[in-house]
């Protein structure tokens, strides 16, 4: 899959968890790509793409040891999830990739039908992020009680004493 295609996935889903943290996860979500290149300077020696970089089982890993130890507001968790994203959805192309370290076979998803830079891999990272888009818009607090990170209710939050006049004045019509 390409880059942005990536980033999509990571931002939209963790968005819907834990804004904070989106730009964590889309330097995870580019990291086994960029990782390969780091390897490479440091070892010396060539790195396959979608080779040990791209193994599912390092990365789940790596989310369940984060989420195991005391992280620091969930930074090391939220890389280990873009990581993830990333590798899963690498899952869907015709190359698939590795699910443990010695595998001698490709793991796919639904078959691994997609091929990078075509349609269907901008078809399932967009609609994801339509259905993040949705799920955000369904369990938005009403009347501006509770904290809702994306569509602020200005008018609410005024009106709740939250937010002074000045400040509703000045943001009322910023809708994100």
């Amino acid at each position: 899959m390409k880059w942005a295609n990536h980033l999509v996935i990571a931002g939209a889903t963790t968005a819907l968890v834990a804004p904070p943290l989106v730009p964590v996860a889309l330097l995870g979500s580019t990291a086994p790509d960029w990782l390969e290149w780091v390897l490479e300077k440091l070892g010396g020696r060539k790195i396959k793409h979608r080779g040990v970089t791209h193994v599912v089982l390092y990365w789940i890993a790596g989310l369940a040891f984060a989420l195991a130890i005391w992280d620091f507001h969930g930074i090391l968790a939220a890389f280990a999830y873009g990581g993830l994203t990333h590798v899963l959805a690498d899952s869907f192309t015709v190359s698939g990739v590795p699910l443990t370290p010695n595998a001698d076979r490709r793991f796919h998803l639904f078959g691994g039908r997609l091929r990078t830079g075509g349609n269907g891999e901008y078809g399932i990272a967009w609609g994801l992020a339509g259905v993040c888009f949705v799920l955000a818009l369904l369990f938005k607090p009403q009347g501006g009680s509770g904290w809702y990170p994306f569509f602020y209710d200005w008018n609410g939050l005024y009106q709740s004493g939250v937010v002074d006049a000045k400040e509703w004045k000045d943001n009322r019509f910023k809708f994100f």
